[in-house]
């Protein structure tokens, strides 16, 4: 049976801060591959839920750097994946910037809509949000500080995992 669960965004912040300024070994660094911010925050949401999608090419999984999905570590990619899964793993939705929690993802994009850059969302007030990131490695860094053009939010609103029947 498919049981959707809820998205453990503690774990995502305990993620979130122990791993932004370093990389975790057992994953692979893409900061000379085009960069590793899609990668960190797959890592951070695979903290939050615990479950990877094994579906070839358009799942969300990461067993090693030659065997993974697009979606682990491109923006697009990791989009299409949360947008549209209904099997098992995390699933989000877009909203706008109400919509939020702590463990959401945005991405940020240019004029033509090119999206290249997402970060974790890990505390939000009144005046901000503020995000952990790789590539250019933050922790608590003001949505405000970054120059972008576009911007989406995504929420994630719980993950999937499969349940044996009793």
């Amino acid at each position: 049976m498919l049981a959707e669960l809820p998205y453990d965004r503690e774990s995502v912040l305990e993620y979130a801060r122990v791993w932004a300024f370093q990389r975790n070994p057992a994953f692979i660094n893409f900061d000379k591959m085009g960069g590793d911010c899609t990668n960190f925050a797959s890592q951070c949401i695979y903290a939050g839920c615990r479950v990877m999608n094994y579906t070839p090419i358009f799942g969300w999984y990461y067993k090693s750097s030659s065997d993974r999905t697009p979606s682990w570590s491109g923006v697009q990619y990791l989009y299409n994946f949360l947008t549209t899964n209904k099997g098992t793993g995390p699933y989000a939705e877009t909203t706008d910037i109400s919509g939020l929690e702590v463990g959401d993802i945005l991405q940020l994009g240019d004029e033509e809509g090119h999206f290249y850059h997402s970060p974790v969302i890990v505390g939000i007030t009144n005046e901000d949000v503020f995000v952990a990131a790789h590539t250019y490695d933050a922790y608590m860094r003001p949505l405000s500080s970054y120059f972008y053009s576009s911007i989406r939010f995504l929420h994630i609103s719980g993950f999937r995992k499969y349940i044996p029947d009793s």
